[in-house]
């Protein structure tokens, strides 16, 4: 599981300096958050978790499948910026965060894996009403 959590955490951080590049985009966006969940070496969600209305995942991490019912956009977005504040030992990566990380390659030192607008993006679709303008479906 070790292994598994640096590989995931050193994959991730290749796309910490093109997180940091990107403008402000505006209000959430349920498409853009779909189109980061789908990307594998960006986000890494998909590796882990299920996922509504994508191809399969992986069972690594809890299922998103009705997470609207268990949870709010608020706590999700908590999760995704560090979800060691809610599980130490989690292998999900600091979205969000730059604290408390080690052997971080000189180039990402102090920069975080994701955006908040990709944050709020990536909430805003997991939390888009089934059969909405994305076609989720249960």
């Amino acid at each position: 599981m070790k292994n598994l959590a640096a590989g995931l955490a050193l994959g991730l951080a290749g796309c910490a300096a093109w997180a940091q590049d990107q403008p402000s985009q505006g209000p959430a966006s349920p498409e853009r958050g779909r189109a980061l969940l789908l990307q594998r070496q960006d986000t890494g969600c998909v590796l882990c978790h299920q996922i509504q209305g994508l191809p399969a995942g992986g069972a690594l991490g809890p299922s998103l499948h009705g997470l609207a019912e268990r949870s709010s956009p608020a706590q999700a977005r908590e999760r995704i910026a560090d979800a060691r504040r809610f599980n130490p030992q989690t292998i999900m990566p600091a979205y969000l965060s730059t604290e408390d990380l080690h052997n971080v390659a000189a180039p990402y030192r102090g920069q975080t894996v994701l955006t908040p607008q990709a944050v709020d993006d990536i909430v805003s679709y997991l939390f888009a009403k089934p059969g909405g303008a994305l076609g989720a479906t249960p």
